[in-house]
């Protein structure tokens, strides 16, 4: 007999991720403060490796972002090849091993930040009136 009360969703499209916000402030903080460190003695190597974690996660979220809204752009469109190259980027930053070091760390925060930076160009592009030639 099979008691479970969990519904499992089928999203290949990653439709349901696409409706819930970043929480984006508390990794726009984070990121600040870690590329803010000069000390490499301040914390413990599991605490490095917490660290780089959540910013890991965080930044394959935001890779999600970029990619569905890069999706919608046109293939030949030069946005688009730009967010490519940025993804394929991200995909080998994200590949390698979590690290116990500050610059472990730091390189994923510096990931974190350029997805957002290329997150926040698409958005501002989509945004932007299209004006009639």
């Amino acid at each position: 007999m099979h008691t479970s009360s969990h519904t499992v969703l089928y999203d290949p499209d990653g439709l349901i991720e696409a409706e819930l916000p970043l929480d984006r402030e508390p990794y726009e903080c984070l990121v600040k403060a870690v590329l803010a460190w000069t000390d490499e003695d301040t914390l413990t190597t599991r605490d490095y490796e917490q660290i780089a974690l959540q910013l890991t996660g965080h930044a394959r979220a935001v890779a999600a972002d970029v990619r569905r809204r890069a999706n919608q752009l046109p293939k030949s469109s030069g946005r688009r090849a730009l967010a490519d190259v940025v993804l394929r980027e991200a995909e080998g930053r994200l590949s390698t091993a979590i690290e116990g070091t500050v610059n472990c760390v730091q390189n994923r925060a510096r990931l974190v930040r350029a997805l957002y930076e290329r997150l926040d160009r698409l958005d501002r592009l989509d945004a932007a009136p299209v004006t009639a030639i």
